[in-house]
């Protein structure tokens, strides 16, 4: 039977059931107005006769995709503003041009001025791929290929050792046990922040990470000057091991890290005499010492919570000085290719 326009007890809302080439129906308009539900019915009618000849790809929008994917536990922040800007677009519609003028919309700042590439994929590229993924994992739409700015090189700053305990002898109280923590661990600040006496084990010298950037929980092992450090800051069965001077945690912003530390941290840099180092830069010094020491890149991958060699591969770069040994070997100490059978040393010919 065609669909057609329906009450219900206790709702002030016209309701839409009926049956449309085999499509039973039975949903809200979320509309009061008859006239304006009765437009509804019109749109709906035409729209499951569309479905039923051309299948869900010629129906599903932008909006349809990303409540699925909420619904699937996908991740909700910064998708507000584009389930708005897309909105009932169809899916089959949403191409490069549109995308871009999504960026062009959303890819300014309060000031005007121009988001750097990795705010954009952060705000507006990813959020648009995950909904668009999802969507055609549910066949509603053609896998999508979204073209991405391209992105400057990661920033990899390091301290030495003897800078390190430089920073180390001057930082605040409250702070000198949080810093060894950082570079003897290569956590994230916000990951150290929130960290929870829970998820501390002393006796074992271990320390677990739980909802970390990439989504993944990961363990690292704790060097024996750390588990000192946090047992003189505890420890306690429950409740954050790091703590602001008054003893008091430290504030969440929404799982970042950064601000909350900023004057202790700029003040110890002062002390030290070191310039341009961040909380995030003793992730980097510490990934920097793991492979100089160990050569190990699988072992950083895990215990630093990496997903591709790239990110990784970066840190074996960075000091090539240790490598020298093994450079200086390829000549002789004469800069001569040593030859034990020849009296005189062997020289290399061009071959025809």
């Amino acid at each position: 039977m065609p669909l057609k326009l329906t009450r219900r007890h206790h709702s002030p809302y016209w309701y839409l059931r009926g049956s449309i080439r085999g499509l039973r129906i039975d949903e809200s308009t979320g509309l009061s107005d008859r006239k304006a539900a009765q437009e509804c019915l019109a749109l709906r009618e035409a729209e499951l006769v569309t479905q039923s000849i051309h299948g869900a790809r010629a129906i599903k929008t932008f909006a349809d995709a990303a409540v699925s994917y909420l619904e699937g536990d996908g991740e909700a922040e910064h998708l507000t503003p584009l389930i708005d800007f897309f909105g009932v677009t169809k899916l089959a519609q949403i191409d490069a041009d549109l995308i871009d003028r999504a960026v062009k919309k959303f890819g300014r700042t309060a000031t005007g001025k121009a988001k750097a590439p990795a705010t954009l994929n952060r705000q507006i590229y990813t959020p648009i791929a995950a909904v668009l993924h999802h969507a055609a994992q549910k066949g509603w739409c053609a896998k999508p290929v979204i073209a991405r700015p391209k992105q400057p090189n990661g920033r990899v700053r390091s301290v030495t050792r003897q800078e390190a305990e430089r920073l180390i002898e001057v930082a605040a109280p409250h702070l000198r046990p949080l810093v060894i923590f950082l570079l003897s661990t290569g956590a994230r600040l916000s990951e150290a922040l929130y960290l929870d006496w829970r998820d501390v084990d002393l006796k074992a010298g271990r320390v677990a990470f739980h909802e970390t950037k990439n989504g993944e929980s990961r363990g690292v092992p704790l060097h024996s000057r750390v588990v000192a450090e946090l047992k003189k800051l505890g420890p306690a069965p429950q409740g954050a091991v790091f703590r602001r001077p008054d003893g008091k945690p430290y504030a969440d912003r929404n799982g970042l890290g950064g601000g909350q530390v900023k004057t202790a941290w700029a003040t110890m840099l002062k002390r030290a005499g070191i310039k341009d180092f961040t909380p995030h830069d003793c992730r980097h010094t510490w990934a920097t010492w793991h492979y100089a020491a160990n050569r190990d890149m699988l072992g950083l991958m895990r215990l630093g919570g990496w997903k591709s060699h790239e990110m990784v591969a970066r840190y074996a770069h960075v000091n090539p000085d240790d490598l020298a040994p093994s450079i200086q070997g390829f000549w002789g100490k004469s800069g001569e290719v040593a030859n034990k059978n020849a009296k005189k040393p062997t020289i290399f010919k061009e071959v025809a």
